[in-house]
């Protein structure tokens, strides 16, 4: 269960804090101070394409966990650092489980607008990049009845011929199947369709229905939990087009493509970020 990017989290466990599949260390910053929380306290800022960890450098199991979904608004503030006086820091408002909280991160390296650039490049890179990670509706996906490909995206089959059984009628149309994501769309009405990240599949099943066998996906909850039926002729070709979402969904879980790119300016890669992480968790007692 994807948590990284969708909740707050304090005193975070070494397995907690380490990365899960499909995460990576975008920066790392040394001399950052969590003026809010842990005034006077020297940290260490791990920003990567799900959420912010910062930790005590002298008591790593001081730390925190800020996913970016639960980001409300981003900005600058005048503050009195233990460390640094009075100057500016990076002020982070954000909602979790019906609770806010604000984080205050005080760059302790004077003249460097990094903290800065690089929070808030990798968070606006996130939210431009939701379409791998949320169910999308009637979305400008389908242009001239072909798909609008995602930057990281590839597409694997298209199948035509496809009942979304989702009214008395049903509607025809056209399964697009990707690395990322299951699409479907009206042949009569582009904007009629549906993007489905394989993130948000609870389920793949084939399975009878009053229109006889259909291939039923349902959604997770946090999508809403939608139950969507489609129909394939013949059957054969319907377990042949449930066999690749199957396969394709299985190869996803292991390896997620959550779609955030942000490269440094300085473009320079740091060797010993993800070493690192495993140095604090191993000595996090």
């Amino acid at each position: 269960m994807l948590w990284e990017d969708r909740d707050v989290r304090f005193d975070i466990t070494p397995q907690q804090m380490k990365m899960r599949s499909g995460e990576n260390v975008i920066d790392k910053l040394d001399a950052i101070e969590d003026t809010k929380g842990n005034s006077g306290d020297r940290g260490r800022l791990i920003i990567t394409n799900l959420r912010l960890i910062w930790h005590s450098q002298s008591m790593p199991r001081v730390s925190l966990s800020v996913g970016f979904n639960c980001i409300i608004n981003i900005t600058t503030k005048t503050v009195n650092s233990k460390l640094r006086g009075l100057t500016e820091a990076l002020y982070i408002l954000t909602k979790a489980n019906n609770t806010r909280f604000e984080f205050i991160f005080t760059n302790l390296v004077p003249g460097t607008p990094r903290l800065f650039t690089s929070v808030m490049g990798v968070y606006k890179a996130y939210n431009s990049s939701k379409m791998y990670r949320e169910l999308k509706l009637r979305g400008a996906i389908i242009q001239s009845k072909q798909l609008r490909i995602l930057p990281q995206e590839q597409i694997f089959s298209r199948v035509n011929g496809v009942w979304n059984l989702s009214s008395d009628q049903g509607n025809l149309g056209t399964f697009v199947i990707t690395n990322v994501r299951l699409v479907w769309f009206a042949n009569m009405n582009e904007l009629f369709n549906i993007s489905l990240p394989y993130l948000q599949i609870a389920s793949v099943k084939v399975r009878e229905s009053k229109f006889g066998m259909a291939l039923v996906v349902e959604s997770s909850e946090a999508s809403g939990g939608y139950v969507l039926g489609f129909r394939i002729d013949p059957v054969e070709k319907l377990h042949e087009v449930h066999k690749e979402i199957s396969a394709l969904y299985t190869v996803y879980s292991q390896c997620p493509v959550f779609g955030v790119e942000f490269i440094l300016q300085d473009k320079v890669q740091n060797y010993f970020l993800h070493s690192d992480l495993d140095f604090i968790a191993s000595n996090w007692l």
